[in-house]
């Protein structure tokens, strides 16, 4: 644990915290327990994956909670629900509390926070679809270390949104400005390594460790997801952003073709893209 004061405590808030799920997850998964037909945990995993809470939060019960016969990790979703069982799942993790209830009060941090989700979600897809392309058999793995390497920065919008909202609002002001160096400021450390540090608190998977850690972007798997988490950051301010060029060139030497199909490849996709489902 770092000997940041300030880290540690946020560690111990969000490590005790019951964490927040989107609204609209909360609604689907009522639905599903009341239409027995439909609820497998396969539908339960689908509803899940599109919120990086969801997914950390029943991760982080599974870890919490697995026998000690367990000897494999498990990341996917669905094979952490078929472990945990789905009425086990209904019991012990709850779709409470809500988002978007806990920010009523900060009414302006809500989208700010749902544009990280939607960014996340995006990333998410873009590094399923890249691991798919290069015939990973584990592409969920890889599909769920884009969808929660903001999973701090989503949380700090939940239980700090005054401090994020100074955080943006500096940023705004002066573009040059480094986010770790802001984050620095404000909070007292980087969301980065609040990122670590409660990954490694709530014992998640050693895989997902190390696909979420940037700095072992020399393997192409983790590659793929700071790629992913790239694109959705540069392409959520407009596909005209300066950084998005680079972007293609990396993202074609990742898969091995030329930038320019990458570009192409990209903008056949943007319509779906922005059509994907928005988290609120």
């Amino acid at each position: 644990m770092s000997d940041n004061k300030e880290l540690e405590r946020w560690v111990s808030v969000l490590s005790r915290a019951d964490l927040p799920v989107l609204k609209q997850t909360a609604r689907d998964l009522a639905e599903l327990r009341e239409d027995e037909d439909r609820l497998t945990a396969g539908s339960i995993a689908n509803v899940i994956a599109r919120d990086p809470m969801m997914t950390v939060k029943l991760l982080r019960y599974l870890q919490q909670h697995k026998h000690r016969v367990q000897t494999a990790e498990v990341v996917q979703v669905e094979q952490a629900l078929l472990m945990l069982g789905v009425e086990p799942f209904f019991n012990n993790v709850s779709p409470q509390p809500v988002a978007e209830e806990m920010l009523r009060s900060h009414i302006v941090a809500l989208p700010p926070m749902l544009r990280v989700i939607h960014r996340s979600h995006r990333a998410s897809e873009y590094a399923k679809d890249w691991a798919v392309r290069l015939r990973d058999l584990h592409y969920e793995e890889v599909r769920i270390a884009a969808l929660l390497h903001d999973i701090s920065e989503i949380l700090m919008w939940c239980f700090a949104p005054d401090q994020m909202l100074k955080i943006r609002d500096m940023q705004q002001k002066d573009k040059a400005l480094r986010s770790r160096d802001v984050q620095q400021q404000v909070l007292g450390f980087a969301l980065a390594d609040l990122q670590k540090e409660l990954a490694l608190q709530w014992g998640l998977p050693e895989l997902l460790l190390i696909l979420m850690n940037d700095s072992s972007a020399n393997q192409p798997r983790v590659r793929n997801v700071v790629l992913a988490v790239n694109l959705a950051r540069h392409s959520a301010n407009g596909w005209d952003d300066a950084a998005l060029p680079d972007d293609y060139k990396d993202i074609g030497e990742l898969l091995r073709i030329p930038a320019a199909q990458v570009m192409v490849m990209l903008e056949a996709e943007a319509g779906i893209a922005c059509d994907l489902s928005n988290p609120h």
